[in-house]
C-alpha cells in the first residue's frame, strides 16, 4: 500500500501549559434531528429560529427517495436508526426530532419512536404530526383550515390522522406535488398567497403539513393576514424541542407559537 504521509516519528511538539477543566460542550439545550436526505428546509428553519448558543442542534440524515407517496414512505424506516446514531453517540442529547409529517403519519409514531430508542432508549421523540397537535391543542384551536403540498393518497392520510385525533377540519388545500424536489422549490410567497387562499372564517387556525416547505419563512406575515394562528410542520417542531430541552423563553419572528 502506498503511503501517502510522511511521518517523522521523532517529531515533538511543544505542550501547552494552559489547564484547563472539560465542559460538557456546546449547547445547554441540546436537540437531535434526524432529516430527510432531500430535504432543504428543516435544518436551516431550525438555524434560522435558535435563540443563542444555549441550544445545540447536532443533525443526521437519512436517505429519500425522490417521491412523497403512500408507497415511498415507509422505505425510510431501516435507515431512521442507523441516522440516530450517527448524532452525536458519546453525547447527551434532550429530545430527538424526525422530521417528517407524512412519514410519521404513515409509519405510524409508534414506529418512529422504536426506531430512534433502539440506540436511544427512553429519550423523548417529536415528530411533526404530534408537535403540530400539541401546539394546536395549546392554542385551543378545535377546527383548521389545512394547507400542504402533497398528492390526493397522502392528503387522506393526514386529514384522516388530524381527525382521529380529535380536530375539525374546515378545508383542505394541496398544491398536490409528488416530486420532492419540486415541493422544496415552491417559493415562501406562493405558500404565503396559497395559505391566505386556505383559510376560512370560521377556523381557529392554520395548519401547514409538511418539513420539506418553506413556510416558516411567511409563518408570521401569514398570521398577521389572517388574523389567526398558524401552525406549520417545523416550528411545530422547534416549539417542542426547545420545550422538551428545557428552554421557555419567547421567540420572536416565527409566529404565535414560538412568542409563548
Amino acid at each position: 500500500m502506498e503511503q501517502l504521509l510522511n511521518i517523522n516519528t521523532s517529531f515533538k511538539s511543544t505542550p501547552v501549559t494552559s489547564k484547563f477543566t472539560p465542559d460538557e460542550g456546546p449547547g445547554k439545550h441540546r436537540i437531535g434531528l434526524v432529516v430527510l436526505s432531500n430535504d432543504y428546509a428543516t435544518e436551516q428553519d431550525f438555524i434560522s429560529a435558535r435563540p443563542n448558543d444555549d441550544v445545540a442542534i447536532f443533525v443526521s440524515r437519512v436517505p429519500n427517495t425522490s417521491d412523497c407517496t403512500l408507497d415511498s414512505l415507509p422505505k425510510m424506516a431501516p435507515f431512521i436508526t442507523k441516522a440516530t446514531e450517527l448524532i452525536v453517540p458519546e453525547g447527551r442529547l434532550d429530545t430527538i426530532a424526525y422530521a417528517c409529517t407524512s412519514g410519521t403519519v404513515v409509519m405510524g409514531y409508534e414506529t418512529i419512536c422504536e426506531k430512534i430508542h433502539a440506540v436511544r432508549p427512553n429519550i423523548p421523540v417529536v415528530t411533526p404530526i404530534t408537535a403540530s397537535l400539541k401546539a394546536l391543542h395549546y392554542l385551543n384551536a378545535k377546527r383548521i383550515a389545512v394547507l400542504t403540498p402533497y398528492e390526493d393518497n397522502v392528503n387522506s392520510a393526514i386529514a384522516s390522522h388530524l381527525q382521529s385525533s380529535g380536530v375539525k377540519i374546515s378545508a383542505f388545500s394541496s398544491f398536490l406535488i409528488e416530486d420532492n424536489e419540486i415541493m422544496a422549490a415552491v417559493p415562501p410567497e406562493a405558500i404565503f398567497e396559497a395559505a391566505i387562499e386556505a383559510n376560512r372564517t370560521d377556523t381557529d387556525a392554520l395548519f401547514i403539513s409538511c418539513t420539506a416547505i418553506r413556510a416558516l419563512k411567511v409563518a408570521e406575515r401569514i398570521e398577521k393576514e389572517i388574523g389567526k394562528p398558524v401552525i406549520t410542520a417545523n416550528q411545530a417542531m422547534i416549539w417542542e424541542t426547545l420545550r422538551i430541552s428545557g428552554y421557555s423563553k419567547p421567540i420572536m419572528g416565527f409566529g404565535q407559537i414560538l412568542q409563548q
